[in-house]
């Protein structure tokens, strides 16, 4: 393991943890966060960092892509972590947050040779966007998609039981978010519309 990672929790021990004492008591008798951040496993989108919460804020969970695999017979990790967060913490919104150069979104888009990796191509294919582009990887294609990826991901969540009852009943807000790594703009959803505008 990296030094700096040692060091680092020997320094949130000392000197982070003592200075938030009142928090961390707080955080260890109680779990309720208000939304649930579904986002990429990139290293360069950390939702607490993009959000500026603390902990505890935010129910995290992040996969390759930041893909919401359609509900289904099998259990996994994903369904499991949304149907906790809603029916038991009741969170009340669930954004879903794609992110520039996405690696995920550009192997569709490129139509990148996944042969090596049979268990991201596997997910990809199983939880992707319908859309995956025709494989020319041009200028535009890899931002459409990451875009496009994040509607879709809307879709799969909705046919979650604990989202679909939660949707019934207005006890739960869908968002869809992109956020661009150079910039740190985030684009929003207008559901309406179907077009994403500045977060203003």
């Amino acid at each position: 393991m990296h030094d700096h990672l040692t060091d680092g929790v020997l320094r949130f021990r000392r000197d982070v943890h003592p200075a938030r004492a009142a928090l961390f008591e707080r955080l260890a008798a109680a779990h309720r966060p208000a939304a649930v951040f579904i986002g990429c496993s990139d290293a360069r989108v950390v939702p607490e960092l993009l959000t500026q919460s603390d902990p505890g804020e935010l129910f995290v969970i992040r996969t390759a892509g930041n893909l919401v695999p359609e509900y289904g017979p099998e259990p996994d990790a994903v369904s499991a972590s949304i149907e906790y967060a809603l029916a038991v913490l009741g969170v009340t919104d669930v954004i879903v947050c794609g992110h520039s150069a996405c690696g995920a979104m550009t192997a569709l888009a490129t139509g990148e040779d996944l042969a090596g990796l049979p268990a991201v191509a596997g997910w990809l294919h199983a939880a992707g966007p319908a859309t995956a582009g025709d494989g020319s990887g041009g200028e535009t294609a890899v931002p459409a998609l990451v875009r496009d990826n994040v509607v879709a991901q809307l879709a799969h969540l909705a046919t979650h039981p604990s989202v679909a009852r939660a949707l019934a009943r207005d006890a739960v807000t869908l968002h869809g978010w992109v956020h661009d790594i150079r910039t740190g703009a985030v684009d929003v959803l207008d559901p309406a519309r179907g077009t994403f505008t500045p977060l203003s």
